[in-house]
């Protein structure tokens, strides 16, 4: 007994001393992360040149706003720092008026950013190139959406080594579908749904995508990829369709191909791309050229303007909308208070609505829409449309004093779905398992995901879909100055990309957040953006603040078990899904597209 006291006494004493280690180096850890995250202001050169190596940041809508630090704790994720797409733009801007910069050499491979966000950015660069200062871009392996940054440049080089080659294909999506599957294992998901383009929940009922589903994915895909070949094209001086030809006819093997075509100035050994870049620097050689990096550059130029009395808000709303109060996503209740925030401050004169969200819950997009409506009574409200501004995420803009959307956003799906998976034949039959429901009235399983829905309960959530459904056309049709009857047209659940939507009345132009930002300043009674402070909101946290929250939260969350897999765009879509939940009725699109480009 003495000796197992003495045991048990050990081991106490080896877990509280394995406690204070692990807390010490994690906060050694947590700590080293912040202090880089909030380092000092970087040291830029007299006088070099902008290097935009895209594989050294990740760009996004607000920069470290979903950053996940403690992924680089668990030995995952990518060390590219986040940047902004705003603080992106401004750094350029700033670039073009800064004569200590010589040019922009953009090294394009490698690029992390959305296709609206290359839109952006390409733009950005075609700005700085009126500034008469030249942007050069050198490529080794190009891909659709670095090439179509690439052709921005004043000169595309490309690498004359051996294995360079491209891998421009055009864009293209994947649409996955389950419904056989889930037939096989005795699932049956029951949808309710208003829109015959409402694709929504169609992958989990189906095992081919029905026409009309077919008919919109190939219409965004053609307008997306002629967007990007026009662009290209235009830059590069190639007849129009010519682009197409070459990548039907996959005429694009090889380097050299590249060169004969017109897609590629010369090819250059890295050597010979340091003797240009150091003759267009006017210094002797390479070895006396100053490499200005951008994440730098932004850290040191793309600040407020604290001096300015007057603010522009710019609100982001990107990533799913949910109910609750979520830091992580579009939390209906989180991001009410946030608006009320904005309206109440006296020293913001406008807005800036940044959407980048597929939509969610109509519970929690109404909230944000009615909020929205109130700051609109007080201050111009600008929306600006990035990746996605697509259902709930329509929903809640749509009434915006004016609309700015790029060409490759997907918007519209006005639309509402409700799913509810029965799984008692899984159950029963499959893993012979049986569910018995007690309530006290003839419905009160209608939800348990264990029995089927009967005709009446059907009908019931039928009538309820649409309800929703009329309550969002008159939404739009209040917001757009439209009819009910007019919206419906256009409506039934089909996603637009912003192009088609700028024909049909849905958004107002076509344009960046540099130009929603531009228009907001004009509406609040003063153009020159010098004059303004631009801020975001929600608050970025600190990276401390990141690293902790980010911390806190992965111990709650389950695996994403569909990560990496073709599945995952649908996990990702669903994961916060829940028949039972406030949730149940959705103004989504129905999965989060990867588009590959």
């Amino acid at each position: 007994m003495k000796e197992f006291v003495k045991m048990v006494c050990a081991v106490i004493c080896g877990l509280i001393v394995m406690s204070f280690l692990g807390f010490f180096f994690f906060a050694g850890c947590v700590g080293s992360m912040a202090l880089a995250g909030s380092g000092s202001e970087p040291v830029l050169p007299r006088s070099g040149i902008l290097k935009m190596d895209m594989s050294t940041f990740a760009l996004s809508e607000q920069g470290n706003q979903n950053f996940d630090p403690t992924s680089l704790l668990m030995g995952g994720g990518t060390m590219a720092t986040p940047l902004g797409l705003w603080n992106a733009v401004q750094a350029i801007n700033a670039a073009a008026a800064d004569p200590a910069v010589k040019l922009i050499y953009l090294k394009p491979d490698g690029a992390t950013a959305g296709m609206s966000q290359m839109e952006e950015l390409r733009q950005a660069l075609l700005n700085f190139r009126q500034s008469g200062k030249p942007v050069i871009a050198w490529t080794e392996m190009p891909s659709t959406g670095s090439y179509y940054l690439a052709s921005a440049a004043d000169k595309v080089y490309m690498s004359a080594n051996a294995g360079a080659s491209p891998m421009i294909t055009g864009v293209g999506t994947q649409m996955i579908f389950l419904g056989d599957l889930l037939k096989e294992l005795g699932v049956n998901v029951q949808l309710i749904r208003h829109g015959k383009y409402k694709s929504a929940g169609e992958m989990y009922i189906k095992g081919e995508p029905s026409p009309e589903n077919l008919e919109q994915n190939q219409v965004m895909i053609n307008s997306i990829w002629n967007a990007f070949a026009a662009d290209i094209e235009k830059s590069r001086d190639l007849p129009a369709g010519k682009l197409s030809e070459l990548v039907d006819n996959l005429s694009l093997v090889n380097a050299q191909d590249m060169v004969d075509n017109g897609l590629v100035d010369e090819l250059m050994t890295r050597s010979q791309l340091q003797d240009k870049l150091a003759t267009l620097a006017v210094v002797e050689n390479f070895d006396k050229v100053k490499m200005i990096p951008f994440t730098d550059y932004v850290t040191a130029k793309a600040k407020p303007n604290t001096k300015a009395k007057k603010k522009i808000a710019i609100l982001y709303a990107e990533g799913n909308i949910v109910e609750g109060n979520s830091k992580q996503q579009v939390a209906g209740d989180y991001f009410a208070a946030q608006i009320a925030k904005i309206r109440k401050d006296e020293s913001i004169k406008a807005v800036v609505f940044r959407v980048a969200s597929p939509g969610g819950s109509v519970l929690a997009s109404d909230k944000i829409k009615t909020e929205i409506d109130l700051l609109r009574a007080e201050k111009p409200v600008i929306a600006s449309y990035g990746e996605y501004a697509a259902s709930g995420g329509y929903w809640i803009s749509n009434s915006c004093d004016r609309i700015y959307t790029d060409r490759t956003t997907l918007t519209g799906s006005i639309g509402v779905f409700s799913m509810i998976p029965d799984a008692s034949k899984t159950l029963k039959e499959k893993l012979k398992v049986g569910v018995y429901t007690v309530g006290s009235s003839k419905h009160s399983g209608m939800m348990s995901l264990f029995a089927p829905l009967d005709d009446s309960e059907k009908a019931f959530m039928q009538q309820s879909i649409e309800e929703i459904y009329g309550a969002f056309l008159n939404n739009v049709a209040e917001g757009r100055d439209m009819t009910p009857e007019q919206v419906d047209e256009i409506a039934q659940g089909r996603v637009w990309t912003g192009s088609d939507a700028l024909g049909i009345g849905l958004v107002d132009e076509i344009g960046t957040l540099e130009d929603a930002i531009k228009f907001a300043a004009q509406a609040g009674g003063e153009t020159d953006l010098t004059q303004w402070q631009v801020v975001g909101y929600p608050k970025v946290p600190s990276p401390f603040e990141t690293i902790l929250e980010s911390f806190g939260q992965s111990l709650e969350k389950d695996n994403d078990v569909l990560a990496g897999t073709p599945f995952a765009p649908i996990g990702k879509a669903f994961k916060d899904w829940n028949a039972a939940s406030s949730d149940r009725f959705m103004a989504r699109m129905p999965y989060e597209m990867v588009i590959g480009f």
